[in-house]
Order: structure tokens, then sequence, then C-alpha cells
């Protein structure tokens, strides 16, 4: 049986498998073959269909493709690897819909244009199977399409993974370039009730992995050579029991160029403080600058957070203050340690044109406390299947409020992403580590490897993936420009 698997990218509330991440679907589902399955892209795939195999090299005047842009080291033998495939397995699914500034994730959709004449067994695997979509406030793409054979939810259990996810790693071999690796620590989520848009306590019942079993599958890539880590396929990184040690050991292994984190309950954040911020200081001290601890916030309008379990306002200001009091220090990089990424949704049930004044005015609240944010993400919710959302409401605040959101994000991004960045990074500030991604015309767009980094707008085109240091020299919405030093 010769098996492929093709990675279309994933991203959810609980990981992040987009480039340059390597998300777990791959490797788990790798790892469960004694003979490792050959590892596709999507790019690998639009590169043969586009460009028949030949790697576009973008001239001044143009862009880079980032469709075509991460290939493997097998993109130049894909018409033979399908052909001769038995079986193979379609890594998809968004639902997290977002900006990627080099990667574009594959649907459904464009698969059946891409996949049409290929002839084996076709299995669709990923969080697509319980639907997904690249844009906010639409509906979900229906995983039941005639092209595939078969739609599967591979074995992820932990008792499973603790087998799969060494042998997994060795698909990191047939990866071109860089890749920063979203490390599992938990499933489910530790809320009695889940927030009612959110799969997760849907797809997973709360399960934590072994601190050990963590630790082999990262020295396993350590010894391949990977130095880029994010413990981000969680719900809450705060739940997982033994923190502090499991940071410290990944560190221990030397040369770590990243370590950072993703998802933060804002409650555990502050129920951290019985424990005198134990985990809060440890994330402060092992992981690398620039790190983020991503509050699922959603909604600062109490009746919008009622409605929709949410935390509540309060609980979120008090998480950001903490955050802001022990990791706002700056790093060898050039940025703060440790601070909160907010998360707003818009299409919430119980919505008005009051929530984004409530929004506003807390917003408004944390940078008059002279406090930093390092993002604000904001989208309109997408009703997926199953949730409570979907239930009660479908997209019926999506709909009713949908004529104000461009304004309402607008606003946000003008009066305080802007001013937020001046204080993040004032100009003249330095930033280190910085790799140039893609070209726009004459423009180079760079970014630290990370969570959440941000866009660097250089003029002039830089050679690609060729780390330099920056000066910044202006600030735009939600991003910068710099010179190189």
């Amino acid at each position: 049986m010769r098996r492929t698997i093709l990675d279309c990218y994933t991203d959810e509330a609980s990981g992040l498998g987009v480039p340059p991440y390597l998300g777990v679907y791959p490797r788990y589902i790798a790892g469960l073959y004694d003979e490792t399955p050959t590892y596709l892209t999507i790019d690998d795939v639009r590169l043969w269909k586009k460009y028949d195999g030949k790697q576009f090299i973008p001239q001044k005047h143009q862009k880079t493709d980032i469709t075509t842009y991460n290939l493997t080291v097998n993109h130049k033998d894909v018409p033979r690897i399908l052909q001769e495939t038995d079986e193979l397995i379609i890594i998809v699914g968004v639902h997290v819909p977002g900006k990627y500034l080099s990667a574009m994730p594959g649907t459904i959709h464009e698969l059946t244009r891409l996949l049409e004449g290929i002839k084996c067994k076709k299995i669709l695997t990923g969080p697509a199977t319980y639907g997904s979509q690249l844009h906010g406030g639409k509906h979900a793409e229906d995983p039941n399409n005639r092209l595939f054979d078969e739609v599967r939810q591979f074995d992820y259990s932990y008792d499973t993974i603790r087998k799969t996810a060494i042998r997994g790693t060795k698909i990191y071999s047939q990866i071109k370039g860089y890749r920063i690796i979203e490390i599992e620590t938990s499933k489910g989520c530790d809320k009695k009730i889940g927030c009612s848009f959110c799969l997760e306590p849907i797809k997973n019942k709360l399960a934590y992995r072994e601190k050990e079993d963590i630790l082999k599958e990262i020295k396993e890539f350590h010894k391949l050579g990977a130095r880029y880590y994010r413990l981000g396929k969680q719900a809450c990184i705060y739940s997982f029991d033994g923190l502090e040690s499991l940071l410290a050991e990944i560190r221990n292994l030397g040369d770590i160029k990243l370590l950072h984190i993703d998802n933060t309950n804002p409650i555990n954040v502050v129920m951290d403080k019985r424990n005198s911020f134990s985990k809060t200081k440890a994330l402060v001290k092992y992981c690398t600058e620039g790190n983020v601890g991503a509050f699922g916030i959603e909604s600062f309008d109490p009746i919008v957070a009622e409605m929709n379990h949410l935390i509540g306002p309060k609980i979120g200001m008090e998480a950001i203050r903490i955050l802001n009091e022990y990791g706002s220090e700056r790093g060898p990089n050039g940025l703060p340690k440790l601070l909160p990424g907010l998360n707003i949704i818009f299409g919430l049930m119980g919505e008005t044109k009051l929530t984004f004044e409530e929004n506003m005015k807390a917003l408004t609240q944390v940078y008059d406390e002279g406090m930093m944010l390092r993002r604000i993400n904001i989208r309109q919710v997408i009703p997926f299947e199953g949730t409570l959302l979907k239930k009660k409401a479908g997209t019926k605040f999506i709909r009713k409020n949908k004529r104000y959101y461009y304004s309402w994000r607008k606003k946000i991004r003008e009066e305080i992403d802007y001013r937020m960045l001046l204080r993040l990074v004032p100009t003249g500030t330095i930033l280190h580590d910085i790799i140039p991604e893609v070209y726009d015309g004459l423009t180079t767009f760079c970014r630290q490897p990370g969570s959440y980094p941000l866009i660097v707008g250089v003029k002039g085109r830089l050679q690609l993936q060729q780390p330099v240091s920056i000066r910044v020299t202006g600030h735009m919405l939600r991003s910068i420009t710099g010179e190189v030093v």
C-alpha cells in the first residue's frame, strides 16, 4: 500500500498548521504506518497544475505567489507520486479564518479541480470533517463531497499519539525551509460550558498529554534539526500541570531559537495568583520574547458574554493587567517577553450596536492605563454544525449587523491598533532575527518567527529566508516599516 499525505493546512482555535507552522495532523497520521508516507503540500500540487511543476520567480514588479511558496522536497515528482499512490490522505480544515503572509490553505472546492482525474482512494480528514471555511460570516464547506471516497477521523487519542508522534517526526525531512513545530499539550476545554461558537468541546473530551511524551517528541525533532517550537495545540496552556518543569526541560535541550505558546484562558491567568503567579513567571523566564498569550475574550459586552458563555469583561481586564505587569520587559530580539493578544468576534448572540461601544470602551481603557496588547484579531463568527450558536441563532446576528462590521473593525484599527503599535515598537526600535518572506513589487515583507509576529515592510528586494536586523521607521495600522541595519 503506497500512501501519500496531502497537507492543505489547518487553522483551529486549538492549533495552527499553516506554514511556517507544521501542524500535528500530518505527523500523527504519518506515524500510524511503519513505512513513512510521502508528504506533499497543496502548494506542490498547485505548482504542478499551475506551472507544470516549474517554480515561478517573480520579477521586480510582481508579487510572490504564496499559493506555491511552501514546497516539499517532492515537488518535482508530484505527477509520478500521485500516479503511484494507492491511498491519498487529504488534510483540510480552517475553523478560525485568518490572513496569511506566505501561505494559502486549500479548500474542498479547490481540491475538486486540482485532483480531477487522480485515480486512487481519497480520504478526507482533519478539521474539515466538522466543516471548513476560509472566510468569516459564511457557512462552512460540506465535507461530504463526491471527490472523496471516505471522510475519516483518525485516532488521535493520547494512547495512540504516544506511539505515533515519534514516528511521525520523520516527515520533517521532506520539508524545505524552516518550520515552527506545533506541539500539542491537551485537547478539549476545561470550561464547564464551552463558548457558543467553539467546536473544541464537541471534537474532544478534556485530556492532557503526559509531560514525558511531549518531551520525547520535541527531543526527536531537535535531533532532526528543528529549533522553533510552539506549545499551541491546546485550549489553555495554564491548565497544563507541570508547565514550569516542561518549559525548563525544553530550554535545557540547548539552541532553542523559539519557544512560544498560544491559547490562554484569562480565568486561569487570574487563578495563577494563588501560586504567586508561578506559571506566568515561568512563561516569561523560559519562553523566548515576542510571546503572546492569546485571550479568548471575544466580547467585552456583558450581555453577549453571558449569552455565549464567555469569560466576561472583568476577568478579561484583570488578566490583561497581569501579563502586562510580568511580561512587558523587552528581550534580546527587541520585543516584550509576554503580552496578551485579544480575539474580538462579531456575529455572536445578543450583539447590538452597544456591543461595539463596550468593546471600544474596554480597549481604550487598556491603552489609557498604559498597557500593551500584542495583537487584536477581529473576525466574523462561523456558525459550525453542532455548536450552540448554530442551534440557537445561526447567522441571525451576522446578517443583522453585517453593515456595521467593516466600520467597527476600521475604528478599532485606526484608534487602538495604530497607537498600540507606536507604544509596542517606537520609531528607532531595533528588531533582530527578521526573516524576509515575500515580495510585493520593490517591497519585501518580513517577520520574526513566532506566534502572531509583526509584519515588517522593507523597501527593496532582500534575499528571502536570510535573517536580518531592522530599525523601525514607521507604523501602519497593523504592521510596521523598517530599514536593514
